[in-house]
């Protein structure tokens, strides 16, 4: 089966990806989550995809272990192919049952080869191995395997806890080598910065004069970060923008092809699929492009397959009073303005807004999903004044009776905050929506992910507040598909509601 823009597995979710290339087209395993209790253990799946955009689900890539054995949960690893051909699946192998002197669950690396191209693996038991002492056994997962060429060896990252130290701040990223993929020795960490809870999913790869770090913050924040380096021991440094992308892209790992990178994640479902409900582990996977720019640091975008595969263009037109001629001039010195589209925008469809922002404005954006009166719907907000971009939405969940017992003490959306360079000038917002996905992006550097569950439907408008700022492009383009998002969106919450909440694992 073919799935457009984002992949999602019919009645399960998207875990960690796992990106290996193979013959030019991604293969793209990642972790199979099904929210049903008895919980059963989670296998590796696979998906396909030559052009990031129609992804070929190809189901089931390695098993997980039976009720009895310490794969029951294959989670997180990586894969690579050695001089003879072989591919090598490292992953972690984890049994809720099995536990460690601490009394948690134990995390073990784990060994699979395949002679046959991806096709079948073959378990290597004997190859596990655990945390040495000096660290927590209950956190030794996702195995990174990479090729130093530089000493001819093997190196692996596992994402690790001190035994000791503050309790919050133990994350580090442990590092062995091995001559041959089987045997490993453990040796000082790679990356021990003592701030962390854990630093999830870490990878390494050179890029140009550059060798980058991205991990996922396992922390009070949950988002994939990246740092940057001039030799692989570093000393490695934070970027100006070190984020990927905000709270609910997740988990992201990279691959390359052609002298592209792009990555792949996860966007968190919430509980109940609303708005106001807690993130959720594992979701539906989208795909961001990083371009370097000139002093080494990372812009990420959409790929230009994603955008112009929205190849339907929506005819639009704004407030009657209000010319559908560009440019448009919206000015509001000391207050508020927004005009509102005369047609409901498509379930699934590519919006594209160019701003010029005059000095000193305060804010502007579009607004997604809007009334007729663009008093209610989500709010992209640019805020020039705070350099940062933003989700909102209106009207915020009420807390009780009163006119003013409402959330109104949070500036935006909770979590869903970008820093941005917003100087006067051109800007271009670019939004991808599915059914409750969307993903924003700002002058192609800047993406900002995450869901839309209460309202389904609505108009495009464009605002701003304290200021001035010249509309000078709106484009709105719509992409056919067989796929109703919005309705399996209710009927997976409907199938979810009737079952016990799933415990939240971190793997």
């Amino acid at each position: 089966m073919t799935h457009p823009v984002f992949f999602r597995p019919p009645h399960a979710w998207v875990g960690d990806v796992i990106p290996y290339v193979e013959d030019g087209e991604f293969q793209l395993f990642y972790l199979y989550d099904v929210r049903r209790s008895p919980k059963p253990g989670t296998p590796w799946h696979l998906v396909t995809t030559r052009n990031v955009v129609d992804f070929i689900d190809r189901g089931v890539a390695f098993e997980s272990g039976t009720e009895v054995d310490a794969d029951f949960n294959a989670y997180t690893g990586s894969v690579v192919r050695d001089e003879a051909g072989v591919r090598h699946l490292f992953y972690t192998g984890q049994n809720p049952e099995h536990r460690g002197a601490d009394g948690l669950p134990l995390q073990l690396v784990m060994h699979a080869t395949s002679a046959d191209g991806l096709t079948s693996w073959v378990r290597h038991p004997e190859h596990t191995f655990g945390a040495p002492k000096g660290y927590e056994p209950g956190d030794w997962r996702d195995p990174f395997v990479f090729r130093d060429d530089a000493t001819g060896v093997w190196r692996m990252l596992v994402a690790a806890r001190h035994a000791d130290g503050p309790e919050r701040r133990r994350g580090t990223i442990a590092q062995c080598v091995s001559a041959d993929l089987v045997h490993w020795e453990v040796v000082e960490p790679f990356w021990d910065p003592r701030r962390y809870v854990a630093h999830e999913c870490p990878e390494v790869f050179r890029w140009g004069g550059w060798w980058y770090l991205v991990y996922s913050e396992f922390s009070e924040s949950f988002t994939t970060r990246y740092r940057m380096a001039r030799e692989l021991s570093g000393p490695w440094t934070v970027p100006a923008q070190d984020s990927i992308d905000g709270r609910a892209f997740y988990a992201a790992k990279s691959a390359e092809r052609d002298g592209r990178r792009f990555f792949f994640g996860w966007i968190a479902s919430k509980e109940g699929a609303q708005d106001d409900g807690a993130w959720q582990w594992a979701g539906t996977m989208s795909v961001l492009e990083a371009t370097q720019n000139e002093d080494g640091t990372l812009s990420f975008g959409f790929p230009w397959e994603t955008l112009e595969s929205f190849a339907d263009p929506l005819p639009i037109r704004f407030d009657a009073s209000d010319s559908a001629v560009f440019p448009l001039l919206l000015e509001a010195p000391d207050g508020y303005r927004a005009v509102v589209s005369d047609v409901e925008l498509p379930v699934r469809c590519h919006v594209s807004v160019t701003f010029d922002i005059a000095p000193n404005t305060t804010e502007c954006g579009i607004l997604l999903r809007a009334s007729d009166d663009g008093d209610q719907g989500y709010a992209l907000r640019l805020e020039p004044r705070r350099r940062r971009l933003v989700i909102d939405r209106w009207p915020r969940p009420r807390t009780g009776d009163g006119q003013w017992e409402i959330s109104g003490d949070v500036p935006f959306a909770l979590e869903l905050e970008r820093a941005a360079d917003l100087s006067p000038g051109r800007h271009t917002l670019d939004v991808v929506m599915d059914g409750d996905l969307c993903v924003a992006n700002l002058d192609g550097c800047t993406s900002l992910s995450t869901r839309l569950y209460d309202r389904p439907a609505g108009r495009l408008g464009l605002f701003v507040g304290e200021g001035s700022a010249m509309v000078r492009n709106v484009r709105v383009n719509a992409r056919s598909s067989p796929l109703a998002p919005a309705s399996r969106a209710a009927a997976d919450s409907a199938a979810e509601s009737s079952q016990m909440s799933p415990q939240y694992i971190h793997n």
